[in-house]
């Protein structure tokens, strides 16, 4: 029996993406073989990646003058490859630590350009975002980076920051496709897959045109995004398994109704399990209500000594990965895409029988 899978990423995929990956692993499009042994070159995977793109733009309306590329090294490597890619090494980039991953993806560009934090959510043990008003961003930065939902603190940007001249570069790993966005508000977004859009081993990278071409010297060409969008993200061997699974996970969102219907679902979802948290007497949320994450919730309980028996109980009701991360502790319940509403409900059920036993 399967059960609500709560895990942050590698997190839960739709129940229809799976079996149909079932149904066509042995014989994909009657060739008697997988598709994850077809040729990334041959005209049938390429047929495959091509549509992954195009259902992806239609989602995203994403306008001509940007790039998709399929890529790998998750959003780490993009760490890496967007100051590569975005700085000279005496260019400055502004960055906005708002948690845990804001905060990595600052340290490894400290080792290829100039860092200049805008913003600091330290001081708030990232349980809130800066206001739009306070943000001052450097005239001549090479871009301005800021991480939309933290996956680990649960909190979520109400807003887009605005950027003017500068290059808005954001690390959607955990929000992306989770509701409309406009893409033209940015020159760079970057999604690891594990969350919203596939398996773990792509990730994601929508570029504008104009900010191909401009690699430092000495980029490796798998992390130039120009040399891959030329060879259409296969300069070298790519995920082909993984292209195909979001290929599979675009096409049933397209079928859900698109990004409209998927994000009236994922708010109704939130807004009923922090609802439940808020009005329980019992349980916590560690994060300022005007940016509470749609996608990660953490939460907490008086006594912390109870958070395994939480867990543990919650896994023996089919209630998976309520976890917090190892970093924060208490809990936490992804609530990707994939999850139903019916997994939420069973979750709030649970959360009160649990406070009648030991509240």
């Amino acid at each position: 029996m399967r059960v609500f899978n709560f895990a942050a990423g590698p997190a839960t995929l739709p129940l229809p993406v799976l079996e149909q990956a079932r149904d066509e692993l042995l014989d994909w499009q009657g060739s008697g073989m997988s598709v994850m042994e077809v040729s990334h070159r041959s005209k049938a995977f390429v047929a495959v990646a091509q549509q992954a793109e195009q259902d992806l733009r239609d989602l995203l309306s994403i306008p001509a003058n940007y790039k998709v590329l399929f890529l790998q090294g998750g959003a780490t490597g993009q760490f890496t490859a967007i100051p590569l890619n975005l700085a000279g090494p005496e260019a400055t980039a502004d960055y906005l630590n708002t948690g845990a991953w804001s905060k990595k993806a600052i340290s490894e560009a400290k080792r290829f350009c100039k860092v200049k934090v805008i913003a600091d959510e330290t001081a708030s043990n990232y349980s809130s975002v800066p206001t739009a008003e306070s943000l001052q961003p450097t005239p001549d930065a090479a871009y301005l980076h800021y991480t939309p939902n933290e996956t680990i603190g649960g909190v979520e940007f109400p807003y887009v920051p605005s950027s003017g001249d500068t290059p808005l570069v954001a690390d959607m790993s955990s929000n992306i496709l989770s509701r409309p966005i406009d893409v033209s508000r940015f020159g760079l977004i970057y999604a690891g897959a594990q969350k919203n859009i596939g398996p773990s081993g792509l990730v994601l990278v929508i570029v504008r045109d104009d900010l191909l071409g401009k690699a430092r010297a000495g980029t490796p060409p798998i992390w130039d995004y120009e040399a891959m969008a030329k060879e259409a993200s296969m300069l070298n061997t790519p995920p082909t398994f993984g292209i195909y699974i979001a290929g599979v996970v675009f096409a049933w969102l397209k079928r859900e109704g698109g990004l409209v219907a998927i994000g009236e679902r994922n708010r109704r979802k939130a807004e009923r399990l922090y609802a439940a948290i808020d009005s329980s007497g019992y349980y916590q949320s560690p994060v300022a209500a005007n940016c509470r994450s749609w996608m990660n919730v953490p939460f907490t309980i008086p006594n912390p000594e109870l958070e395994k028996t939480f867990c543990t109980e919650a896994a023996k009701a089919g209630l998976a990965n309520l976890e917090g991360h190892r970093s924060v502790g208490g809990m936490r319940a992804s609530i990707y895409n994939a999850m139903p509403l019916a997994g939420v409900e069973a979750l709030i059920s649970f959360m009160g029988e649990f406070q009648q036993r030991h509240g």
